[in-house]
């Protein structure tokens, strides 16, 4: 299913990453009850973390494979990105023999750009079909993704900054996407930051035409500060954000 074809700024939805939240899932079932909450709410593109039976974040193909046919069954048609970082597989080596082995392949991965072994690993995703969304974390994994010619390869550019204080994010989002259009690159751009930060991040992103992502991996709290029931919470005042805009009414920014 093309994430491309729609005018409307996409709406991704990132379900767990390592996020401590009673409703965080970690199981293939919980993951892929979580997904079909969050398309239900107005996600039209789905990243998530595979567990395995430990509880710990796996590339191990079977936990993914698993994983993605969980979730492929409750969301039918829904692109699925899957995580790459390096917190999950910090040795280069070790990370590529794992995707290299994966059985079942999703439609994207997300690579962040600032990682040792970036550009092998893109190689290797290219080589099995599997697209790239770009992660841009700073500055530097921005000037680093330009410096390495790798846009060609990439259907989109993640703008995540890591900022605690919501201006900071803005701010930082606002300087890794001048470095993309310096460098004339056009990609698509998906925007978010971390906790109550992401959801300057996103305001910021959408009258800009750009995509958002929101879920429990991005922030635990809704706008107003108060924790957020799950996925779908999280995704419905998102998607309500993006109806705001295309309503010609600017939606009111957290304080």
């Amino acid at each position: 299913m093309s994430e491309t074809t729609a005018a409307r700024p996409l709406l991704q939805a990132a379900l767990n990453g390592d996020r401590v939240h009673p409703a965080a899932p970690r199981t293939p079932g919980d993951i892929a009850a979580q997904a079909r909450a969050a398309v239900d709410a107005g996600a039209r593109s789905l990243h998530l973390h595979p567990y395995d039976q430990d509880g710990r974040q796996t590339f191990a193909a079977e936990p993914c494979a698993a994983t993605l046919r969980a979730v492929r069954a409750a969301c039918p048609g829904i692109p699925i990105s899957l995580s790459t970082s390096a917190d999950v597989e910090p040795d280069p080596r070790r990370r590529i023999a794992l995707i290299q082995a994966w059985t079942e392949l999703p439609d994207l991965v997300t690579a962040n750009q600032g990682e040792d072994g970036i550009a092998d690993l893109c190689e290797l995703l290219v080589s099995r079909g599997i697209a790239i969304e770009a992660g841009l974390l700073s500055l530097d994994d921005a000037h680093q993704f330009i410096a390495a010619g790798l846009a060609p390869r990439c259907v989109r550019a993640m703008v995540e900054p890591l900022d605690a204080d919501p201006d900071a994010a803005v701010a930082h989002a606002e300087a890794i996407e001048q470095v993309l259009a310096d460098a004339g690159v056009s990609l698509e751009q998906i925007h978010h930051g971390d906790g109550i930060a992401s959801w300057a991040v996103n305001l910021r992103a959408i009258p800009r035409g750009h995509g958002i992502r929101t879920g429990l991996e991005d922030t635990p709290v809704l706008p107003d500060g108060c924790t957020a029931k799950d996925n779908g919470d999280l995704v419905a005042v998102a998607a309500s954000m993006l109806r705001c805009h295309e309503g010609s009414e600017r939606p009111t920014a957290p304080q």
